[in-house]
């Protein structure tokens, strides 16, 4: 005889209950709530200022200054949301409940290291310089995307927890 009921469902918390109070005490965990929305606004103006230079051919310098500041506030929340990840899970980068975004994230890290190399070396042509930053910026918000459904989850979690 099989069994005709429905497979169970499996959920698995995102923090235990020692994680989630070492999430809540750390002030590693407001340093990544202020940068996230910083590095936002970085982008959103960056990315403005990129899809201008590509149609006009205008504004070149401030493109590249705006991509610059945008990597450099990346890897800014890099570093901080690894010791955020130490802090609160005991490991400097992929703990299992983020081991997707970290993973994410080093392509987002990757991309712009591209960009800033090929600047910096002069080995790559502005036009393609910002096809590079668009590229990046692309993986940048799906891995925004990431973290913002982890929160989610997070806040579920903790709404179902109480």
């Amino acid at each position: 005889m099989t069994d005709t009921t429905a497979p169970q469902s499996r959920t698995y918390a995102l923090y235990t209950p020692a994680q989630r109070a070492r999430r809540d005490k750390t002030v590693w965990t407001l340093v990544q709530g202020v940068l996230a929305p910083v590095q936002f606004a970085v982008f959103a103006v960056s990315l403005v200022l990129v899809l201008r230079f590509l149609a006009t051919g205008a504004g070149y310098e401030i493109a590249t200054a705006s991509i610059v500041l945008k990597t450099a506030v990346l890897y800014l929340i890099m570093v901080t949301g690894a010791i955020w990840e130490k802090v609160v899970f005991g490991q400097w980068l992929f703990a299992p409940a983020f081991f997707w975004e970290d993973v994410f994230s080093f392509v987002v890290i990757a991309l712009h290291s591209l960009y800033i190399y090929g600047l910096f070396t002069g080995s790559i042509v502005p036009q393609h310089l910002m096809f590079i930053a668009l590229a990046a910026y692309v993986t940048y918000v799906v891995n925004a995307g990431q973290f913002l459904w982890k929160l989610r989850v997070a806040r579920l979690q903790a709404g179902a927890a109480l």
